[in-house]
């Protein structure tokens, strides 16, 4: 192995660091390197990130294994007393061209300390590197990093630090550069999407930022946001679901519960009401629109009742993409001294949500059924349409083109046509 071997676990915006990785471990020369970028947002994602680091020793026993990430960050003792690990780094680190230079060689190594991971929270400068081009059809662009709330259960704003912001003239130039490259659809991605610009002169809004990409960017074919906190969603981003077709009719929203006693011990932002009502507000805006969510089954003190609450959540949303966490302790955060609910009814209780998940997407599948859809191929017999449903081609099809196509029916997950 020459190389460097990179594995990514977690969230998308991990994937594109990586990808930016990838770029700075090329340009500093490093080689013999295995990379694993983890994850923190729950207890099981941290267990995973140490199986796969053991394996991936077992599959390189000569390499330098480097352990950075989200779980590098909260917890770096757990990795440096691992002895698979060679060096941990921080998610400052990890995207600085010269913490690179000291692993482009493994005699250098031993020159820094085998732990670099820095206070997140001290850091004050915008979101990470640049890179143009991750994705082989769909380009995901970070736009902001980190998170200036608290929430109970939440570890994150310790793996990411405050909420910082990528200038908007960067993003319309990057985007630019992706659109030039051939790139069809872009996805704006960050921690708190919806939290963009607070940190800028003038303060601008995330719907601003779309607006003037949507403006400046008259040749890209497709843009989409990803997660969203519902109750910071803008005047100008409500305007542009609502008027702008280039605008993808798909959101994905962190909700987290349908109980107003949980999402207050959970320090959210919005009550069950104002879910209710963004997603009525956006239907009427965009009838096309659909909506994913994040939700938690099983939070500290959660009755059967309140559960009901969640769970009924998903009718009254109209949610269609459900991703569903049984609820994991994580260390240092207050809902971890909170009266825990049973490992068993957590795990019913997620259980029942997806049986919801799923219910709601077959339902809305047999919906497109006969229906036309503006399709963009991810590979010759796979593509998303507009509402970011998979769909599955019958004969091969060009591959990185917006095509439309008849949807002849459905297997319970994706589309057929």
């Amino acid at each position: 192995m020459t190389a460097p071997v990179f594995t990514t676990l977690g969230c998308r915006l991990n994937a594109y660091e990586t990808e930016a990785m990838k770029e700075l471990a090329a340009a500093a020369g490093v080689e013999r390197a295995v990379v694993v970028n983890t994850c923190a947002v729950t207890a099981e994602a941290v267990r995973k990130a140490k199986q796969e680091i053991r394996r991936l020793r077992r599959a390189n026993p000569d390499a330098t294994l480097i352990v950075t990430g989200c779980a590098a960050q909260t917890e770096p003792e757990t990795f440096a007393a691992m002895p698979e690990v060679t060096k941990v780094i921080g998610n400052t680190e990890k995207m600085q061209a010269e913490t690179w230079a000291t692993l482009r060689a493994p005699d250098l190594i031993g020159e820094t300390e085998r732990v670099q991971v820095d206070d997140i929270l001290s850091v004050k400068e915008t979101a990470g590197h640049l890179i143009d081009g991750f994705g082989r059809h769909r380009a995901y662009v970070q736009v902001q990093n980190g998170c200036d709330h608290r929430c109970t259960f939440c570890i994150i704003p310790y793996g990411r630090g405050n909420s910082r912001s990528v200038p908007a003239g960067m993003v319309v130039d990057q985007i630019k550069r992706l659109v030039d490259k051939g790139f069809l659809e872009v996805v704006l991605t960050g921690v708190d999407l919806t939290s963009w610009g607070a940190d800028l002169p003038g303060e601008p809004r995330l719907g601003d930022l779309v607006m003037r990409i949507l403006r400046l960017v008259p040749d890209l074919a497709r843009l989409r946001i990803s997660s969203i906190d519902s109750i910071e969603a803008d005047e100008a981003l409500m305007g542009a679901i609502a008027t702008e077709p280039r605008l993808m009719p798909h959101l994905h929203l962190s909700l987290q519960a349908g109980d107003d006693m949980i999402l207050k011990r959970m320090k959210r932002r919005h009550l069950r009401d104002d879910a209710i009502r963004f997603c009525e507000e956006a239907r009427r805006l965009r009838p096309d629109i659909i909506f994913g969510a994040d939700i938690i089954a099983g939070f500290p003190t959660e009755t059967e009742a309140m559960f009901e609450n969640s769970l009924k959540l998903v009718e009254d949303c109209g949610l269609t993409f459900l991703h569903v966490f049984p609820y994991s302790a994580r260390k240092g955060t207050p809902a971890a001294r909170m009266p825990q609910v049973n490992g068993a009814a957590i795990r019913d209780r997620a259980s029942r949500l997806r049986a919801a998940g799923e219910a709601r997407l077959v339902r809305h599948l047999a919906e497109q059924v006969g229906q036309s859809h503006r399709i963009l191929t991810e590979g010759p017999r796979i593509g998303r349409t507009e509402q970011f449903t998979e769909v599955a081609f019958a004969t091969d099809q060009p591959e990185g083109q917006i095509i439309t196509a008849r949807i002849t029916g459905h297997d319970g997950q994706r589309l057929t046509a």
